[in-house]
């Protein structure tokens, strides 16, 4: 096993379960809405909110993901801190 640093690559395979498994369940969540048993206005609330924390959770994943990439960088400035 190799400890040398380098960016790590995700196989097409991966890259194609996660993206099938976004599908699917963007699909069944949409049908679910789609086939609930309420008024219109209640099936849109729930999609909004869905699309909310679609949007929340790519955020989300972005911000952590840039995180992890700047660690090595230089120090992030913390105002509280004591020098």
């Amino acid at each position: 096993m190799s400890d040398t640093p380098g960016k790590q690559q995700n196989t097409a395979a991966f890259y194609g379960q996660a993206v099938a498994s976004f599908a699917v369940a963007m699909a069944a969540t949409a049908i679910g809405i789609y086939q609930l048993s309420a008024d219109a206005w209640v099936r849109g609330f729930l999609a909004v909110a869905v699309l909310y924390l679609v949007t929340s959770a790519f955020t989300l994943a972005k911000v952590i993901r840039d995180r992890q990439e700047g660690a090595g960088a230089a120090p992030a400035y913390t105002p509280f801190e004591k020098h």
